[in-house]
């Protein structure tokens, strides 16, 4: 009998190549069905989620070592593959484990047939290391080598490269790369009023985070069972998301009145929603939170539960057309190729492609325009992605008519940090492989 853990990962990565599913959603039933925890979990989630974050890398090799296409493969087979790649090149499997275990693993999953194939595949696997074998498939500093090499489609390397000249960061496109093929750590908002987040690092062991007041970072494990988390005092939310959100509330966007009315136009899943609902009822204003999906409704419902009755009121609704306002801040967490954030979503990068950016910035423009005609005079909009592609950020903010804000100063006013860390113009780009966090855009926009 396979090792269970294996076993499970394989589970994971079939689900998501064949069902579509999200590695992050389906990971705990699949570690619950196994009754796996601890080491054997962690090994477990490690091995699904490395496979198909480096899953570009291991095709080339396979290919290389195959002497054929890996999508001739069976899916099964070339999941199997994947996975034994990923041992042998990536974790501290042994080589003959890490050739014993894959065939194993083939013939327990109802790929014995395929079992010979498989071990005469890993036995050429691992006859080099990770640096042999990138010099043999993603040798030199073209586009298509620095995508192999960093396991990314090469249209997303290409939009990274145009975001990063554009930002005055040329020359930075592998370390940016590389940091997206780090695992991102869980953070934990510390929500204001509802909890201390000096008590939530204590319990949780978790330190407090450098740039976000309300951030916790833990060291591992899963957030569920602790209490904050389970009672909506806090959620789960990454640094960078916590920065942009408490920014809009600053002082520095916008001088705060009594009776204030602030909107959440893409407030699904409810994260940045139920951050600005605390922010909002520690001031006495209101939030109101518009999700289109019914779906994303409950979840947004869920992350708000402990706020203060009559702080925030959740609508199902089109932001494109929706007819409340006019409102004094609002916040546009816009739909985007999430390119920012792939740290964080092993499979994400391999489900997006270059044609699918019409359809989001057509998308983003319509938001940001229908938010100005229910803006209140001096009433402040704050444009933001997790995706640093231009035409999902600065195109967007100059088609857009509206006057941008210095941003900046609204986010040292959250994070202390008054240098040029956010860039040399009004709006903020914050990458992942300088801050640590996802990467996030923020406009701050006002009528002209």
């Amino acid at each position: 009998m396979n090792d269970p853990a294996r076993r499970a990962a394989l589970d994971c990565v079939l689900a998501v190549e064949v069902d579509g599913a999200y590695a992050n959603l389906v990971m705990p039933a699949i570690l619950r069905q196994a009754r796996l925890g601890g080491r054997e979990a962690a090994f477990a989630t490690e091995l699904a989620y490395g496979t198909l974050r480096m899953s570009g890398l291991y095709d080339a090799v396979i290919a290389h070592a195959a002497n054929r296409r890996p999508d001739s493969l069976e899916v099964p087979v070339r999941a199997i593959l994947w996975l034994g790649a990923h041992q042998a090149l990536s974790m501290s499997t042994a080589p003959h484990a890490a050739v014993s275990e894959t065939v194993d693993l083939a013939k327990d999953s109802g790929a014995g047939r395929a079992s010979g194939l498989v071990n005469a595949v890993m036995r050429r696997i691992v006859e080099r290391d990770r640096e042999a074998w990138l010099a043999v498939v993603a040798s030199g500093n073209g586009r298509a080598a620095v995508a192999t090499r960093h396991s990314h489609p090469e249209w997303i390397v290409a939009e990274l490269e145009r975001s990063l000249a554009a930002r005055g960061r040329s020359g930075e496109i592998e370390s940016l790369l590389a940091a997206h093929n780090v695992p991102a750590a869980v953070t934990l908002a510390a929500r204001p009023g509802l909890t201390d987040r000096d008590a939530l690092a204590q319990a949780t062991g978790g330190d407090r985070t450098t740039l976000s007041p309300y951030g916790v970072a833990l060291h591992g494990g899963s957030p569920r069972g602790i209490a904050d988390v389970e009672a909506g005092l806090a959620g789960v939310q990454d640094e960078g998301s916590q920065v942009v959100a408490a920014a809009l509330a600053s002082e520095r966007a916008r001088a705060f009145t009594a009776g204030e009315r602030w909107l959440d136009a893409c407030a699904g899943p409810g994260g940045k929603t139920a951050l600005l609902g605390a922010l909002a009822a520690g001031r006495g204003a209101h939030l109101d939170a518009v999700e289109l999906h019914e779906h994303r409704v409950r979840l947004v419902e869920q992350n708000v539960r402990a706020l203060p009755g009559g702080t925030v009121d959740v609508f199902t609704g089109d932001s494109t057309t929706w007819n409340g306002g006019p409102y004094d801040r609002i916040l546009i967490d816009a739909p985007c190729t999430g390119i920012g954030a792939l740290r964080r979503r092993p499979e994400s990068r391999w489900r997006r492609s270059a044609e699918v950016l019409g359809e989001l910035t057509s998308l983003q423009a319509a938001l940001v325009g229908h938010a100005a005609e229910i803006l209140a005079p001096g009433g402040v909009i704050a444009y933001v992605t997790c995706s640093p592609v231009v035409a999902e950020t600065t195109d967007i903010v100059a088609a857009s008519g509206l006057q941008l804000l210095d941003a900046r100063a609204a986010v040292a006013e959250v994070t202390g940090t008054e240098n040029d860390a956010w860039g040399t113009g009004p709006d903020v780009q914050m990458w992942t492989h300088v801050h640590g966090t996802d990467s996030m855009y923020l406009a701050l926009l006002v009528h002209a």
